[in-house]
């Protein structure tokens, strides 16, 4: 039953979307819709988890907004449940062997001016977002634009990032800071 009920929700966002990727390699356990005018391309990478949060009742949506905007999915790359990307302008880009938490988004836009007079005029800034190889993001992290996370980095479940993470670092909070190192020396047990 569970496989027909998810087969039925793939195909009901498949049917909604405007926008299909150009190389997608990649493995839909959720729901996905793509939109948008811009690229959209996924490596051999899976969307969706199964069992985790949201799975039944939520869905991924991934957006190239404008002609201009790209995003990319490397290859190895684990997405969890509920995700959010929009490009608006530029580019977002998550590098290979990334895993990535439940109720994650990305945006390379504010959307909007923050000047009163200018909300909608259009006229507000974009910023690509990259997201390095290996780099390990908790649950419920919004990344902003214009940033950058390093190679190896691990972002804390609840952050915010607004700001470029260096790699090999562990980062969190609201906005994220580096709080320690990373040994990379370390063997698990």
């Amino acid at each position: 039953m569970l496989q027909w009920l998810q087969g039925a929700r793939k195909l009901k966002y498949r049917l909604l979307s405007d926008n299909q990727p150009s190389n997608m390699r990649g493995r839909l356990k959720q729901p996905v819709l793509f939109t948008g005018k811009g690229e959209i391309r996924i490596g051999k990478s899976t969307i969706g988890v199964w069992p985790s949060p949201f799975f039944l009742n939520g869905y991924a949506h991934i957006e190239a907004r404008e002609k201009t905007a790209t995003i990319m999915i490397g290859e190895n790359v684990h997405i969890n449940n509920n995700a959010v990307l929009i490009a608006e302008r530029s580019t977002i880009s998550i590098a290979d062997n990334s895993l990535i938490g439940h109720n994650f988004s990305a945006y390379d836009s504010d959307f909007h001016s923050l000047e009163p007079n200018l909300r909608s005029s259009g006229l507000h800034s974009c910023g690509a977002v990259r997201i390095g190889s290996n780099v390990f993001i908790g649950a419920n992290v919004t990344v902003l634009k214009g940033v950058s996370i390093g190679d190896n980095s691990v972002i804390a479940n609840g952050s915010i990032v607004n700001g470029d993470i260096p790699a090999n670092v562990v980062a969190g909070g609201i906005p994220a800071k580096v709080l320690r190192p990373l040994d990379t020396q370390e063997t698990p047990s």
